[in-house]
């Protein structure tokens, strides 16, 4: 029997991850996959990060993974979103070419020599107890009747476990289109104990983009000064980029769309799995929303080689035929002509509070889930969850200790906390608001968060740290250097009073003029030769110093205030609630807030901040109710 350190079952974004981290780390790792065609495929739409997700995938470059990089090399256009907001909602995005996106992943496999490949099925896996009683992983079995010996197996099936796909009426097995169902897991697994649940996602329609009138749409282009997620120096910004388009639904899709509800499989009780409620499908959308007269959606191009066009926003599962009618009344559509039509999917999950903080199971040693197996959505989340895998196997194998990280080091310490804690009855998908410490894990510093501690266990690379120490010291430098140098008035005041600020009337400190919201870093570098003296030696670090600089000084009260609160949120952890709080007339709670409140009942304010989706400001709001 063929024998590796790890075994990965799947090679989507979590897979892939995981592969890698662990190689890397030097285990040696087989990838099962039943398609090796579709490696780090972009099941649905061909985009990266966004709110929430743009900071993981930070994370996960600064860790040593490779979704940033990918992203980077396969990007057609980058985005900063919330740019007017603060920086902690500061969430990169990029759109993608699909098939460059999955080439350039697999590249990056092939070219560690750790890992191997498998085009076959796991059916199962292989267990034995030792002496003390306890179940470890000794292997897997897969379709073609081979036994493969392993010391740690990471289950990555995304939504192929026992799936099914539904288009109207029509209903067949598969994970994806084209793809089969994985059978066999969940029946072994719920043999040992484990509990599994059923959850629903859904994929729009893809359309020839040579039938859209895009004339009449509003087009919606890519940042003048692009940026890019990986804090390495193996990817370039962008030179040049693809726009993406906006239409809106209207009454006549709207009635259109309801003329199928009666063969819709979501409204006649086929599917019984839980959906996202974040990307709802559209005929979801006009029943929750009744009262909206349109929706908008986002026209965007599959890559730079293909007119295949991703419909975001108008997720389906209504019978093809209803779908191409209601696509034909969007301004634009009127031609429009149907590559593939939406469909929904069905698949078995396994309720994440039966794994660990490193994400292995505390039924079975050596057994690893990650990804949508846990109750996630998302190419991101399933990408850190991957990766935290990938790590802790190996770790695990040298008998190393654990990795993790907390809420306060990173979203991904908040992803798997709120996973394993408070599980998850629908997809769980991950915000800026579910983070406490959001202005400490700002996609911009996620290097100097993690970074280290990635080196410390031998995955992030020797040139990462050294960037980051470089990093680190030119940002104490120049803060230094901003906190002793003064200017005068008759320097100062001609270009700050411009910017609507007041004049000084003596000397300042530069440091003080920086805190004032009129003026940026750029303005201090004007009236101050000696900070761009010394900002031009930080090479081509400089650009993200001066903003660790400005934000670090600017934000550095709200920093407190955030760990302030925190700390009180732990005090109140036995604060009663109410038997009859009137969640639902709470109108400062977030409609999700009040739903899930209100079906809880929670005892204690410590119970409410751990039911999956409740915010630090949702508790804030109970707190200011009671009078705290």
């Amino acid at each position: 029997m063929e024998q590796f350190d790890v075994v990965v079952v799947g090679a989507g974004h979590a897979g892939c991850e995981a592969a890698a981290a662990a190689a890397n780390m030097g285990s040696s790792v087989l990838l099962v996959t039943m398609n090796m065609g579709v490696i780090a495929q972009m099941s649905c739409n061909p985009a990266m990060g966004g709110v929430g997700k743009g900071q993981i995938v930070r994370e996960i470059d600064a860790l040593g993974g490779f979704s940033g990089i990918v992203s980077d090399l396969s990007t057609v256009q980058f985005r900063m979103l919330n740019k007017s907001k603060g920086p902690a909602m500061w969430s990169p995005r990029s759109q993608n070419d699909r098939q460059l996106f999955a080439h350039i992943w697999r590249e990056k496999l092939e070219s560690i020599p750790q890992v191997h490949f498998r085009q076959d099925t796991v059916t199962g896996v292989l267990v034995d107890k030792d002496p003390s009683g306890k179940t470890r992983i000794t292997g897997v079995k897969t379709g073609l009747g081979t036994h493969v010996g392993c010391k740690a197996v990471v289950l990555t099936n995304g939504t192929f476990l026992s799936a099914v796909m539904h288009i109207g009426e029509k209903q067949f097995g598969g994970g994806r289109a084209g793809e089969k169902a994985a059978h066999g897991i969940t029946e072994q697994l719920a043999e040992l104990g484990f509990v599994s649940g059923r959850m629903k996602t859904g994929t729009p329609p893809r359309v020839d983009g040579r039938s859209i009138d895009y004339s009449v749409l509003e087009e919606q282009k890519g940042d003048e000064q692009p940026g890019k997620f990986s804090f390495s120096e193996e990817t370039t910004l962008p030179k040049r980029q693809l726009s993406c388009w906006i239409t809106h639904t209207n009454s006549e899709v709207h009635d259109i769309l309801r003329s199928g509800f009666d063969r819709s499989p979501m409204f006649n009780g086929r599917i019984q799995g839980q959906g996202p409620r974040y990307c709802p499908s559209i005929e979801d959308k006009i029943n929750r929303f009744s009262d909206k007269e349109s929706h908008q959606i986002f026209v965007e191009p599959e890559g730079w080689n293909t007119v295949e066009t991703y419909i975001n926003g108008f997720s389906t599962s209504l019978p093809e035929e209803v779908q191409t009618a209601a696509l034909q009344k969007l301004p634009g559509f009127a031609n429009a002509r149907i590559f593939r039509p939406g469909y929904a999917v069905e698949y078995d999950y396994f309720p994440p509070t039966q794994v660990t903080h490193t994400l292995e199971t505390k039924l079975v040693e050596g057994l690893y889930f990650a990804g949508q197996i846990n109750g996630t959505t998302g190419y991101e989340e399933a990408a850190c969850q991957g990766l935290m895998a990938g790590i802790n196997a190996h770790l695990r194998i040298k008998e190393k200790e654990p990795f993790t990280l907390g809420r306060d080091q990173a979203y991904i310490g908040v992803l798997v906390d709120d996973l394993i804690t408070k599980g998850t009855d629908e997809p769980y998908r991950m915000f800026t608001s579910r983070a406490e410490f959001r202005i400490l894990l700002r996609q911009d510093n996620a290097d100097q968060r993690l970074t280290p501690l990635s080196h410390q266990i031998g995955l992030a690379s020797n040139a990462r740290m050294l960037r980051v120490e470089q990093k680190s010291k030119y940002t104490k430098d120049l803060s230094l250097a901003l906190c002793s140098e003064s200017v005068s008035p008759e320097i100062a005041n001609p270009q700050i009073v411009p910017r609507g600020t007041e004049a000084i009337k003596q000397k300042v400190k530069l440091n003080s003029l920086l805190l004032r919201p009129q003026l940026g870093y750029v303005d201090i570098e004007a009236i101050a030769p000696q900070i761009t003296d010394l900002a031009h030696g930080f090479g081509a670090l400089r650009e993200e110093v001066a903003e660790q600089v400005e934000i670090q000084m600017k934000y550095q009260g709200y920093i407190q205030k955030e760990r302030d609160l925190a700390e009180r949120l732990v005090r109140l952890e036995h604060v009663p609630l109410p038997a009859e709080m009137p969640y639902a007339q709470l109108n400062s709670l977030s409609i999700e807030a009040r739903q899930k409140l209100s079906n809880v009942q929670p005892q204690t304010i410590g119970q409410a901040s751990r039911i999956s989706g409740i915010s630090p400001a949702d508790i804030s709001v109970l707190l200011i109710y009671l009078g705290r």
